[in-house]
C-alpha cells in the first residue's frame, strides 16, 4: 500500500455521519440546536458570574472556566461537523486535523482538571467549613486554574507533536465527525507504539488520576454528610454532590470509555455515539445541572436579564 509523509498529505476525510445523509436536515437542525444551547447557556453562567458580586467565589470562579472550557470544548469540533453536513463535503486538511487534534485534547484535559478542581473545592467547603475561606483563597484557585491549564496544554503538545513522524497510508477515511486520536493512528503506515504508550500515559495521569481525586474527596464529603444533624444540611450537601457526580459519571463514563477501548474494539458506531454525548450532550447540561438549579445562580440570572431589559 502506498504511503505518505506527513509533508504529502492533503486530507483525510470525516465519515462520521455520511451513512446518515437522507437524515441531514434533521441531523443539522438538532446539532445546530445543541449548539446553540451550549453557547448560550455558558455565556449567560459566565456573564452572570462576571457582573454579581455575590458570585465571587471559589465555587463559582471554577464553574465560569468551565462554562469557557466548554464552549471552546465544543467550538473544535461541531461547527466542522455541521458545515461538512450541510455542504455533503467531508474533508479536513492534514493541518486542520492536527489542530483540531491539540485544542480537542486540551479543553478535554481542561475539563477534567477543573472538574478535580471543583470536587476539592466542595471537599473543603464540606469537610473543612472553618478554614475555607483560608485554604480556598485567591492565590490557591489561581493556580489551580493556570495549573490546569499548563498540564492540558503540555498533554496535548505530546500527543499531537508526536503524530508529525508517522507516515499514512493513502486510506484517509476516519469513521468520525471529529479527528478523534486513536481513530487518526490507526490510519499510520509507520509504528505507532511511542503515540500509543504517549497517548495512555496522558490518558491516564490527566484523565485517571484526576478522577481517582475526585471519587477520593467525595467519599470524605459522604463520610462528613452522614455525620451532619442537621436534615437541611445533609439535603444541601448530597444535592450538589449529585449534580456534580451525575456529570463526572457521563464525561468520564463516555470520554475514557472510547479512548480506553478503541485499541481494542472494531466497531465505530459506539464510539461515535459515546462521542456525541461527550463532545455536545456534557457541555449543553453542564449549565443546567451546575446553576439552574442554584438559587444563587438563578438570582444572578435574574438580576442580568433586569440589566438587559432596563439597558434596552
Amino acid at each position: 500500500m502506498e504511503t505518505k509523509n506527513q509533508t504529502g498529505i492533503e486530507n483525510f476525510l470525516l465519515l462520521g455521519f455520511a451513512e446518515d445523509m437522507d437524515l441531514k436536515a434533521l441531523l443539522l437542525g438538532l446539532f445546530l440546536s445543541m449548539y446553540l444551547v451550549t453557547i448560550t447557556g455558558n455565556l449567560l453562567i459566565i456573564l452572570a458570574i462576571i457582573m454579581d458580586s455575590h458570585l465571587h467565589t471559589p465555587m463559582y470562579f471554577f464553574l465560569s472556566n468551565l462554562s469557557f472550557a466548554d464552549i471552546c470544548f465544543t467550538s473544535t469540533t461541531v461547527p466542522k461537523m455541521l458545515f461538512n453536513i450541510q455542504t455533503q463535503r467531508k474533508e479536513i486538511t492534514y493541518a486542520g486535523c492536527l489542530t483540531q487534534i491539540f485544542f480537542f485534547i486540551v479543553f478535554g484535559c481542561l475539563d477534567n482538571l477543573l472538574l478535580t478542581s471543583m470536587a476539592y473545592d466542595r471537599f473543603v467547603a464540606i469537610c473543612h467549613p472553618l478554614n475555607y475561606s483560608v485554604i480556598m483563597n485567591p492565590h490557591l484557585c489561581g493556580l489551580l486554574v493556570l495549573g490546569s491549564w499548563g498540564l492540558s496544554v503540555l498533554g496535548s503538545l505530546l500527543e499531537t507533536l508526536t503524530i508529525l513522524r508517522l507516515s499514512f497510508c493513502t486510506y484517509m477515511k476516519i469513521p468520525h465527525f471529529f479527528c478523534d486520536l486513536p481513530e487518526v493512528l490507526k490510519l499510520a503506515c509507520s509504528n505507532t507504539f511511542i503515540n500509543n504508550i504517549i497517548m495512555y500515559l496522558v490518558t491516564s495521569v490527566l484523565g485517571v488520576l484526576p478522577l481517582t481525586g475526585i471519587l477520593f474527596s467525595y467519599s470524605q464529603i459522604v463520610s462528613s454528610i452522614f455525620r451532619m444533624s442537621s436534615a437541611g444540611g445533609k439535603y444541601k450537601a448530597f444535592s450538589t454532590c449529585g449534580s456534580h457526580l451525575s456529570v463526572v459519571s457521563l464525561f468520564y463514563g463516555t470520554g475514557l470509555g472510547v479512548y480506553l477501548s478503541s485499541a481494542a474494539t472494531s466497531s465505530s458506531k459506539a464510539s461515535l455515539i459515546a462521542s456525541v454525548m461527550y463532545t455536545m450532550v456534557t457541555p449543553m447540561l453542564n449549565p443546567f445541572i451546575y446553576s439552574l438549579k442554584n438559587r444563587d445562580m438563578k438570582k444572578a440570572l435574574g438580576r442580568l436579564f433586569d440589566r438587559a431589559v432596563t439597558f434596552h
